[in-house]
C-alpha cells in the first residue's frame, strides 16, 4: 500500500510539473498552489484565533490583584515551553531566514511558538498574535513548497505568501498583508521580492476568505473612529505634525526596549525566569491600569468610546509603552503592531485634549500610522492597513503620516535583521 501511494504521489507531482497546455490565460498550476496555501493558512489562523479566544475568556475571569499571580504563572509556563520544546525565535529570525536562508522557514519550532504565544497573548501580554501567525503560516509555506519540489525564488515566494496569509487573516486586509510581508523583510528595497507579490496576494485573498468563514468575520472597520471630514490642504500638514509627535513616542519605545533588554541580559538567566519576572511586572501594571492588559485589538475601541481625563491618558500612554517593552524583552512571544496602534491612539486622544480644535479622527489615525512606520519601517502596508482597520476614507493623509514616521525613524532599526541588511547594502 505504501509503495502504491508513493507511485500515485509521484504521478501527481509529475502532472503538476507539466505546464497547462493550450492555456491562453496567465492562470496556471502555480495559482492553484498559492490558493491552496492561502486556504491552509486561513484555516491555521482560524483555529488559532478560536483557541486564543477560548483561553482569553477562561483567563479573563481573574481580575484585580489576581492578575498578578495569573500572569506570573502564564509567563513561567510559556518560558518552560520554550526551554523544553525549543526557542521559536522572534521576527528578526524570520527576516534572516527569508533573506539569507533561501527563503526557508523551519517548521520544527512551530509547536513551541503556538503554545507559548497562546499563553502569553491570552493571559494579557502586550503583544498580539500577528508574529506567531506569520511564523507558523510562513513555515507552512516553506513545507508546502518543498512538498511540490519548488526551489529558489519559487520556494522563497511560497514562504512569503504563507507569511502574508497569516498576517492578512488577522487584519482582514489582503493588500496590506501582502505588502507587509515584503516591507518587513527589506525596508529599503521591498521591490527585491516583488516576484512574491502576486503569490502573496492570491494566498492572502483565499486566507481571508476561509478565516472569515471560520470565525464569521464580516466586512467593515475594526476600530470605531468618527467619520473624517476633509477640511482642506492644511490637513496634510496636521497629519505630518501629529506623526512627528508619534515618531517621538516611537523613539522612546525603541530605546526603552533596548534599555530593558540590557537589564535582562546583564545576568544570564533561564528563559522561564525571565518570562516569570516579565509576568509579575505586567501583572502589576495591569492591576493599576486594566486597559493596558492584552494586545489592544478590543481595547482600542474601549479607549475610544470612554471619556478619560488627560492625566489618566498620559498614565495609560506611559505604562502601555512600558508594558510592550517588558513583554518584548522578557521573552514573551507575540507581535507588537497592534499594541503600537494602541499607543498611537492614546497619543492622539492626548493631543486632541490639549488642542481641542484638532480633528480627532485625523489626529488618532496619523499618530497610529507615525509610530508604527517608525518602529517597523513599513509605510506602504501601514497606510493600507489603517485605511482598512479604521474605515478612514482618505488615503493620502495617512500616507503622509506613515512616510513621516518612516523618514524620521532612528538610523539603527528596531528589528535587528533590518540593520544587518542595511549594513550589507552599504
Amino acid at each position: 500500500m505504501k509503495l502504491k501511494r508513493r507511485r500515485n504521489l509521484v504521478k501527481a507531482l509529475d502532472i503538476l510539473d507539466q505546464p497547462i497546455r493550450f492555456n491562453p490565460f496567465l492562470f496556471s498550476r502555480t495559482f492553484l498552489l498559492w490558493a491552496l496555501l492561502g486556504l491552509i493558512g486561513g484555516t491555521i489562523a482560524g483555529i488559532y484565533w478560536i483557541v486564543l479566544e477560548y483561553l482569553t475568556h477562561r483567563i479573563s475571569i481573574f481580575e484585580g490583584w489576581e492578575v498578578i499571580p495569573v500572569m506570573a504563572i502564564c509567563g513561567l509556563l510559556a518560558g518552560l515551553v520554550i526551554h523544553f520544546i525549543g526557542d521559536p525565535g522572534e521576527i528578526h529570525l524570520i527576516v534572516n531566514n527569508i533573506r539569507f536562508n533561501k527563503g526557508k522557514l523551519d517548521p520544527k519550532n512551530n509547536p513551541s511558538m503556538i503554545i507559548s504565544s497562546l499563553l502569553c497573548v491570552a493571559s494579557g501580554g502586550s503583544l498580539g498574535p500577528e508574529a506567531p501567525l506569520v511564523q507558523v503560516t510562513g513555515s507552512t509555506g516553506t513545507w508546502f513548497g518543498k512538498v511540490f519540489r519548488l526551489k529558489g525564488e519559487e520556494l522563497r515566494s511560497m514562504s512569503i505568501a504563507g507569511m502574508a496569509s497569516g498576517f492578512t487573516a488577522l487584519f482582514g486586509a489582503p493588500l496590506g498583508g501582502s505588502l507587509f510581508s515584503l516591507e518587513i523583510l527589506h525596508h529599503k528595497h521591498a521591490v527585491e521580492y516583488y516576484k512574491a507579490i502576486i503569490p502573496a496576494l492570491v494566498a492572502s485573498c483565499f486566507s481571508y476568505l476561509i478565516f472569515a468563514i471560520i470565525i464569521h468575520l464580516g466586512l467593515g472597520a475594526t476600530w470605531e473612529v468618527a467619520k473624517y471630514e476633509y477640511a482642506g490642504v492644511f490637513d496634510f500638514g496636521y497629519a505630518v505634525l501629529f506623526a512627528m509627535a508619534a515618531t517621538s513616542m516611537g523613539w522612546i519605545f525603541i530605546y526603552s526596549t533596548k534599555f530593558l533588554k540590557s537589564i535582562f541580559d546583564k545576568k544570564p538567566l533561564p528563559i522561564y525566569i525571565k518570562t516569570l519576572i516579565g509576568g509579575i511586572l505586567l501583572g502589576i501594571i495591569a492591576y493599576y491600569f486594566p486597559i493596558t492588559r492584552y494586545f489592544g485589538h478590543e481595547e482600542i475601541n474601549e479607549l475610544l468610546s470612554e471619556d478619560h481625563a488627560l492625566k489618566e491618558l498620559i498614565a495609560i500612554l506611559i505604562f502601555k509603552t512600558l508594558a510592550i517593552s517588558i513583554t518584548v524583552t522578557s521573552g514573551w512571544r507575540g507581535g507588537f503592531i497592534i499594541p503600537l496602534f494602541f499607543v498611537g491612539a492614546t497619543l492622539g486622544l492626548i493631543i486632541h485634549q490639549v488642542f481641542p480644535g484638532t480633528n480627532l479622527t485625523l489626529t488618532i489615525v496619523s499618530c497610529m500610522a507615525g509610530i508604527n512606520a517608525c518602529v517597523t519601517r513599513t509605510p506602504m502596508s501601514t497606510t493600507i492597513l489603517l485605511t482598512t482597520l479604521t474605515g478612514f476614507g482618505y488615503f493620502i493623509p495617512i500616507l503622509f503620516a506613515s512616510l513621516t514616521g518612516y523618514f524620521l525613524a532612528p538610523k539603527i532599526p528596531f528589528i535587528s535583521s533590518q540593520k544587518e541588511i542595511q549594513s550589507l547594502q552599504e
